[in-house]
C-alpha cells in the first residue's frame, strides 16, 4: 500500500539578516503611525486596533530608503519562492503593494486572502510576548463536508489550521489565494510587520 500527498500548498520561510535595516524599518513604521492621520482614521473606522498604512500610503519604497532597501531583499526571496512553486512565468513577479501594520495588544486581523495578486507575504519586525503568529487555513476547508476533525497530534500537512510563529526578521511568503489571519494576542506590546503583494 502507498499513500502519497498531492496538491501541496507551499509556504516559504526566509530571514532578513540585516539588523540595521530591521531597526530602520521599525523606526519608519513608528513615524508613519504617528504622522499618517488618514491611516489612523481608517484604522479607527475599521476597528483595526493599532495602525496600518494599507489604505493610505502606496508608495513606501519611493518615500523611504529603508523600504526601497527592503524591496530589493523581497524581490530575491519572491523569485526563490516562485522557483520553488514551479511557476511558469512569462515575466518576473513585481511588487504591487506594500504596507505597514502596528497591532496593539489584543489586536487581530480576521481571515482573508489577497485577490489580484500571485504571492503575498509579511516581514516581522517586532513580536512582543503574547503576540500571535500567522494562522493559515487548509484551502480545502469549504469542501471537506462530512470529513471528521483531525486528531491533535496530526502531522502539520494534515492539519486544518497551522499557526506559524515568526521572530523578528522572519519573512513568510504564500500564494495569495491562501486564507490567513492574525489571531488576537494577549500581550501589551506592539506587534509590527510589513506586508506586501507581488503580481
Amino acid at each position: 500500500m502507498r499513500v502519497r500527498p498531492l496538491f501541496a500548498t507551499q509556504v516559504y520561510e526566509g530571514t532578513l539578516d540585516d539588523d540595521l535595516l530591521l531597526a530602520e524599518l521599525q523606526r519608519s513604521v513608528r513615524v508613519l503611525a504617528a504622522d499618517d492621520r488618514a491611516g489612523q482614521r481608517w484604522a479607527r473606522e475599521h476597528g483595526y486596533r493599532g495602525y496600518t498604512s494599507y489604505a493610505t500610503l502606496n508608495d513606501l519604497p519611493v518615500r523611504d530608503p529603508a523600504f526601497a532597501a527592503l524591496k530589493r531583499h523581497l524581490d530575491r526571496h519572491v523569485a526563490r519562492f516562485a522557483q520553488a512553486c514551479a511557476f511558469d512565468l512569462s515575466r518576473k513577479l513585481r511588487l504591487d503593494s506594500l504596507w505597514v501594520n502596528l497591532l496593539r495588544g489584543g489586536g487581530a486581523h480576521t481571515a482573508h486572502l489577497h485577490p489580484h495578486s500571485v504571492v503575498s507575504g509579511t516581514l516581522y519586525l517586532a513580536l512582543p510576548p503574547g503576540s500571535r503568529g500567522l494562522k493559515l487555513e487548509d484551502p480545502r476547508l469549504p469542501m471537506l463536508m462530512a470529513a471528521p476533525p483531525r486528531r491533535a497530534d496530526a502531522p502539520e500537512p494534515l492539519r486544518t489550521f497551522v499557526e506559524l510563529t515568526p521572530v523578528p526578521g522572519t519573512i513568510l511568503l504564500w500564494e495569495s489565494w491562501l486564507r490567513h489571519e492574525v489571531p488576537a494576542g494577549i500581550g501589551r506590546g506592539e506587534r509590527i510587520s510589513v506586508s506586501f503583494n507581488y503580481a
